[in-house]
């Protein structure tokens, strides 16, 4: 398993799930857990996924997903789960 996180983050709209989920089902990045919320109109939401079956790297995936935020006015961080236990421990 190639455990991956994902979060994104910015101003609520319409369709953000929808674009950021299409795209890893489009990538065959499976899903693992998901958490979202909204605070006074901001979004933010952290995804498990699974890479191991998609045929882009990670560096590929982030980048595209990067490009994805962008279109849609959020950002859009993806690391693996190693780096960003890393990025994360006191």
């Amino acid at each position: 398993m190639k455990r991956t996180i994902i979060t994104v983050v910015g101003k609520d709209t319409v369709g953000i799930i929808a674009k950021v989920c299409t795209y890893l089902a489009d990538n065959n990045v499976n899903i693992l857990d998901i958490s979202q919320t909204i605070v006074q109109g901001f979004f933010n939401m952290m995804m498990v996924a699974d890479a191991a079956r998609s045929p882009k790297s990670g560096a590929q995936i982030a980048e595209e997903l990067e490009a994805v935020g962008k279109e849609i006015g959020v950002v859009i961080r993806c690391q693996h789960e190693d780096i960003f236990n890393m990025m994360h421990r006191i």
